[in-house]
């Protein structure tokens, strides 16, 4: 007859099998989204007329003529940003949900930054608010919003500047783009 386990003993595997669980998910999380192959840009929430993903097979290299040095990178045409630092290398990399009105190509610098929540052009609570240029009057800025869903569509002729981030997404960039931080937009 096998030798029955005692008490004490169930409850240490038990208890240590817990904390691998939960060790395994916070390593999960500190991560981050993992991009797939089958998804590139952030899930859409669950609004009607959410913007389509396109599918990635790689992570995008930062445009060659994005300039030098630590710097937050803006593709336009890609919809993508790269947090580049000091040694020129890509330390994230992700898609976002671009405004309606584009910033030019060129160099800027972070002004001013909001972390408390307010209410976007789009209606949306944002939070993470992080200014760098003005197009045809209008701001534009990087932000996340509270609840991490993408924007809706815009209404026909809404002018927007907000390029929306993914929330873990927006925590990285917050870390990163301090003030006076350079923001590179390339076409």
């Amino acid at each position: 007859m096998p030798a029955r386990l005692p008490s004490w003993a169930w409850v240490s595997g038990l208890t240590v099998g817990a904390i691998a669980a939960v060790t395994v998910l916070a390593v999960q999380a500190d991560r981050g989204p993992q991009p797939t192959a089958a998804a590139s840009k952030p899930s859409p929430s669950a609004s009607a007329g959410a913007k389509p993903s396109p599918k990635e097979t790689a992570p995008a290299a930062v445009p060659a003529d994005s300039g030098t040095g630590r710097r937050v990178v803006y593709s336009v045409g890609q919809d993508r940003v790269w947090l580049v630092d000091a040694s020129d290398t890509t330390r994230r990399s992700f898609k976002v949900w671009p405004g309606t009105v584009d910033p030019g190509p060129g160099e800027y610098s972070v002004g001013t930054r909001r972390q408390e929540p307010t209410t976007g052009s789009d209606g949306v609570r944002i939070e993470q608010i992080m200014y760098f240029t003005q197009q045809d009057g209008l701001w534009v800025a990087f932000s996340n919003a509270v609840d991490g869903s993408s924007p809706p569509p815009a209404a026909a002729g809404t002018r927007t500047g907000g390029i929306r981030l993914p929330k873990a997404d927006g925590d990285a960039l917050w870390e990163f783009g301090s003030s006076g931080t350079t923001v590179t937009v390339v076409g």
